[in-house]
């Protein structure tokens, strides 16, 4: 039986939560939502995630703080920050620190599959 991959998305709009959370399980991911970082922290899927795709702006702590914070406690998981609000510093620092993808909201959906089906390969 084939593995299912889970993809956490952590995103503090809950519209587009929502939208990630069905275009991952059209897709064939599990899916786990979460309206911030510290929900996401303290869940029982931070292991277990194969992707994350994370808001770049949130309250308290944005998606870079969390994937930075995940990689010093260990956890390498393949991370896609989206944001509606790019920055060029974020942007460089991020892909310099390892994220996957950094896009712009709105995205093409078929480059959000393409960063995710490569989160999702080098997590294997």
């Amino acid at each position: 039986m084939a593995t299912v991959s889970l993809v956490s998305v952590v995103e503090d709009d809950q519209f587009f939560r929502e939208s990630m959370r069905r275009l991952m399980r059209s897709l064939g991911y599990e899916v786990a939502t979460f309206q911030s970082a510290a929900d996401f922290l303290a869940s029982s899927h931070v292991a277990e995630t194969a992707c994350l795709i994370a808001d770049v702006n949130m309250p308290t702590t944005t998606g870079l703080e969390l994937y930075e914070h995940l990689n010093r406690g260990g956890y390498r998981i393949p991370t896609i920050l989206v944001t509606a609000y790019p920055d060029d510093v974020d942007h460089a620092r991020a892909l310099n620190n390892g994220v996957v993808c950094y896009l712009r909201k709105p995205f093409n959906e078929q480059h959000l599959i393409r960063c995710l089906r490569a989160a999702i390969q080098s997590a294997t």
